[in-house]
């Protein structure tokens, strides 16, 4: 990847969110100040400032599940997203939509995962065997 991407969302609380992103997700912490945190975010910047996040409603059909929208979130291999999914399991993430596999043995097959972070800001994660396949029809 040569263009990472650059996000900013808000958070109640710098502390939580430093725990979570990064002790959970393994981000890693960059430059802050007394109301935000930037984060390397699996090869991307994520800016976390204090203030009201962004709301949400479940409105996005995936499969049987109505999954929050907007959300974010990052594609990932899958071994690395396996890693993930255990610490946030291991954490007692309570998840949106659990660690689970879609359009197995199609083209596009993914893994993916629904869960929200400390403030209540919803992220997805994607993983995939074969990155080729991110964008197959």
């Amino acid at each position: 990847m040569t263009h990472p991407f650059h996000l900013a969302i808000n958070v109640t609380d710098l502390d939580q969110a430093r725990a979570f992103y990064g002790g959970i997700l393994g981000g890693i912490e960059g430059r802050s100040t007394e109301t935000w945190v930037d984060f390397e975010f699996f090869g991307h910047q994520l800016s976390l400032h204090l203030g009201t996040p962004f709301a949400t409603e479940a409105t996005g059909r995936v499969g049987d599940h109505m999954v929050p929208m907007p959300h974010f979130g990052v594609v990932l291999p899958l071994d690395v997203w396996r890693g993930v999914a255990d610490r946030l399991t291991a954490a007692g993430v309570d998840f949106v939509i659990p660690p689970s596999v879609r359009f197995e043995g199609q083209p596009g097959e993914q893994w993916t995962m629904f869960f929200r972070d400390p403030s209540g800001n919803p992220v997805e994660l994607k993983g995939f065997a074969d990155m080729e396949q991110v964008f197959a029809g």
